[in-house]
């Protein structure tokens, strides 16, 4: 019997009750903060970092505590020589001293409840440090004592605007100075209300403060710029669970370009380079993936400050043609909608704009319409038109006054709407009072550059499409350990993968293992119309790289001389050995797929589904999903492949079984869940009218030794 698919919950509505975590919320706001090798000392790090504790603490009510056995006080405070020694409970102790070995007993002695570690030297630095580090975790584990870092540094204490409104910013970054360029958007009026710098997430990482930030009620968007991944399900979890309060993420996630791992047998292992696999992890769960850290502070603003649009459709208006033109490309090259306005807008826009102006969307007003009354009528009628859903607004350059009417326009008339009203300021100064005051003063979400404001409207009209699917996330949860697979550890024949992909429910097509060629004959006669002849070696993984596939075998001849052949071929292959030859079934016409499963060493075992065949390699229109998910992911993860216009019937050729073919991705991804394999690639699988079928398998057993 084929096994269960992982139960798929609906919307945890209970998530959106529980407050954010206690126990980091006395992280973010303790009582008494112990700095541990605070120092006076001019131009130190100690004496930077003692301060900027010290001067959050006047700020924030805290109390803040210079430890150093070498003072008597610093800049006046009394020092203590040990943690211990520090009068009543100590929340947070920051540890400035590179010996953090020797705080560490004094920390569990004394009851610390975290411990932000700046000293650098560990994990970063190759293996010894790792250990160092993981011994570090494990003593303060044991203590009970929770660990920002190693290698953090103090942004966690910055100075926090409190005069600005609305929603806010949650910053999360395992560098800190990356996140500095961000965390400055307080000077463009954008607020923040936290920032954990993670450093090698020795101990808490980027999801255990993504699941705080989603919880807290002032959390418009959380970004987060990230390296890597500590734990990899709890990455899913922690996105998964803010995908269901409606938190959205927007992340700049390095290492586009590095080589990802390369798994031996598996075209899908070739295939599933690590930013593929971090790519597709992040489009699972709805979170935004941007390039640079500019984009990754204004995408995070529109988020926080607009509301979700009622329709997906952007109108673009502008006093130039040129400019509507410009942004209208950009915007429809990334894929997103210019609605055509109803014929009841444009008769009223007519009142205002001239006849030799476009006014269909995008809206072209010459210019001088928004220096009098009719620049604020002109707004008020495209934002009542109902296939507007955002408003883009570019103004390439300063022109006052005629800017300066028009900026008071826009942020009067976004007072009046939900729609979000985008403005790009494209002059290069940025000095102008249209801007400084009128723009950055105003709620409005504004941008500099025309591409910024197209990448943040297209990753926040696919949060929202995604929203609306969101009852199917599902939430990854341990799995029982899985059994020792039938067979050892190793490369699979074609059969024995085949036998496989049978018990969970996969169609493959008719086949006859013969020993020779006279056997292979005899079963080729019994077949109506030609066969598929393969040769079945141990020790060979591609049997079409070294010719050891043949189709349309027709007589007994033919197969006599085709067995040879593979038998020549076989023998001359170093640690191969003849198992015999495989008469399959030729089946024509239908689309060539492929479906797998590849390792990977941060999430595990991952699900591939693409354009299948001897070129796939060549090609690389596959698209990558990491368990568990449900349905309606696997249909997006076919309509993400370029070549999905073959599947859905290109030229009059009949559509494919797409439901046929989301079968057997969810049923490998049940193979993938179970532990059976390590490394799956089923190509082809032949997509047809009716039902898809496995052509050729190849698997990789998991070795439970």
């Amino acid at each position: 019997m084929k096994p269960t698919s992982p139960p798929v919950p609906v919307r945890d509505a209970t998530d959106a009750g529980v407050p954010p975590d206690p126990e980091l919320d006395l992280l973010f706001h303790p009582r008494t903060v112990a700095v541990i090798g605070a120092s006076d000392t001019p131009g130190r790090p100690t004496t930077l970092n003692w301060r900027r504790v010290r001067d959050w603490a006047v700020r924030t009510g805290a109390t803040a505590v210079p430890v150093n056995p070498g003072r008597a006080e610093v800049d006046g405070t009394p020092t203590y020589p040990s943690v211990k020694e520090v009068p009543g409970e100590v929340d947070v102790a920051v540890v400035l001293v590179r010996d953090v070995d020797r705080v560490v007993p004094d920390a569990v002695d004394k009851g610390v409840r975290f411990l932000v570690v700046f000293a650098a030297g560990f994990a970063e630095t190759g293996v010894d440090g790792a250990r160092r580090q993981a011994d570090l975790v494990r003593r303060l584990a044991a203590g009970g004592v929770r660990m920002l870092g190693p290698n953090t540094n103090m942004n966690l204490f910055e100075a926090f605007r409190d005069d600005l409104p609305g929603r806010a910013i949650a910053l999360i970054t395992q560098s800190g100075h990356q996140g500095r360029p961000v965390f400055q958007g307080q000077e463009l009026g954008i607020r923040f209300s936290h920032w954990a710098p993670t450093g090698n997430e020795g101990d808490l990482d980027a999801a255990d403060f993504i699941e705080y930030f989603a919880r807290a009620p002032e959390t418009g968007a959380i970004a987060a710029y990230l390296e890597g991944f500590h734990d990899g399900p709890a990455f899913q979890r922690a996105a998964a669970r803010a995908a269901r309060l409606g938190v959205p993420i927007v992340v700049v996630k390095v290492g586009r370009t590095a080589v990802g791992r390369s798994w031996a047998q598996s075209h899908t292992g070739h295939l599933a380079g690590a930013d593929e696999v971090v790519s597709a992890l992040l489009r699972q769960y709805g979170i935004a993936r941007v390039d640079g850290l500019d984009e990754l502070l204004d995408t995070a603003a529109l988020f926080a400050r607009a509301k979700r649009p009622p329709v997906p459709g952007v109108c673009v208006y502008s006093i130039s043609g040129g400019t509507s033109a410009h942004m209208a490309d950009l915007l429809t090259a990334a894929g997103v909608d210019l609605p055509e306005l109803t014929p009841q807008t444009r008769e009223r826009l007519r009142e205002w704009i001239p006849d030799y102006l476009r006014i269909d969307n995008p809206v072209d007003n010459g210019g001088h319409p928004v220096g009098d009354w009719r620049g604020r009528k002109i707004l008020d009628t495209i934002l009542a038109d109902p296939g507007v859903g955002i408003l883009v607004v570019p103004i390439t350059g300063a022109f006052p006054p005629m800017s300066d009417a028009f900026v008071a326009d826009l942020v009067a008339v976004s007072a009046t709407t939900d729609k979000p009203v985008c403005v790009v300021w494209g002059s290069p100064s940025g000095t102008e009072d249209a801007y400084r005051v009128g723009l950055l003063g105003s709620r409005l979400p504004v941008f500099r550059t025309f591409g910024n404001c197209v990448t943040a409207i297209r990753s926040f009209l696919d949060f929202h499409a995604f929203q609306d699917d969101l009852p199917e996330l599902v939430l990854p949860e341990p799995r029982p350990t899985p059994a020792p697979a039938a067979t050892a550890g190793g490369t699979w024949t074609e059969v024995e993968s085949k036998e496989l992909l049978t018990r969970y429910g996969i169609a493959v097509t008719r086949d006859v293992l013969c020993a020779d060629a006279t056997s292979a004959a005899a079963a080729a006669a019994s077949f109506d119309g030609p066969v598929v002849l393969k040769a079945v070696a141990a020790g060979i993984a591609h049997k079409s790289d070294l010719g050891l596939v043949r189709l349309g075998v027709r007589d007994s001849a033919e197969v006599a001389s085709v067995v040879a052949e593979f038998e020549r071929v076989v023998a001359a292959q170093p640690g191969a050995s003849w198992q015999g030859v495989l008469v399959s079934e030729q089946l024509g016409g239908g689309v060539e797929t492929v479906v797998g499963i590849a390792p990977d060493p941060v999430f595990g075992p991952v699900v591939m589904a693409g354009i299948g065949g001897v070129a796939v390699e060549v090609y690389r229109d596959v698209a990558f999903r990491i368990p568990p998910f449900g349905r309606r992911e696997a249909h997006r993860m076919l309509r993400e492949l370029r070549g999905f216009r073959l599947l859905a019937g290109h030229r009059g050729a009949p559509p494919a079984d797409l439901e046929a073919l989301v079968d057997v991705i969810m049923a490998v991804q049940d193979i993938a869940l179970d532990g059976v394999v390590t490394e799956l690639d089923v190509n082809p699988l032949l997509a047809l009218p009716t039902g898809a079928v496995a052509l050729d398998a190849l698997a990789t057993g998991a070795d439970h030794g």
